[in-house]
């Protein structure tokens, strides 16, 4: 399986963005995926999950409320909604397509990763 993310890009504080990352392989609908992400000196860190059927998501406490976690298996692509930007989202968002079809906050659940898109938020 392949993972092309794309959608990143510089936007201020307060602002919206949809990322979206494409998968190559109509298999993928039968796995989890999820989306992490780098900011600048850290590590990385679980953002969002959402099962193979799309039924059951889960979000880090610090984006919950803010972004939305979705999946069209038809076109195999998962999306990323992001809302009320702040300048603590600013990181290289990947993400993940994972071994099982249930939704997983762990990094080790994954097995294919995108590249990465970079999101800039400004003050």
């Amino acid at each position: 399986v392949q993972l092309q993310a794309s959608g990143g890009g510089l936007v201020q504080a307060g602002g919206s963005l949809r990322l979206s990352c494409a998968a190559s392989k109509r298999t993928s609908s039968n796995n989890g995926m999820a989306w992490f992400r780098r900011a600048p000196g850290k590590e990385r860190q679980f953002v969002a999950s959402i099962s193979w059927r799309g039924s059951d998501t889960d979000y880090a406490d610090s984006v919950k409320g803010r972004f939305t976690i979705s999946r069209d298996n038809a076109k195999n692509t998962l999306y990323l909604d992001m809302n009320n930007l702040e300048t603590e989202d600013t990181a290289v968002y990947y993400c993940a397509h994972g071994l099982r079809p249930y939704a997983s906050r762990s990094s080790s659940e994954y097995r294919y990763w995108g590249q990465g898109t970079l999101v800039t938020v400004s003050s």
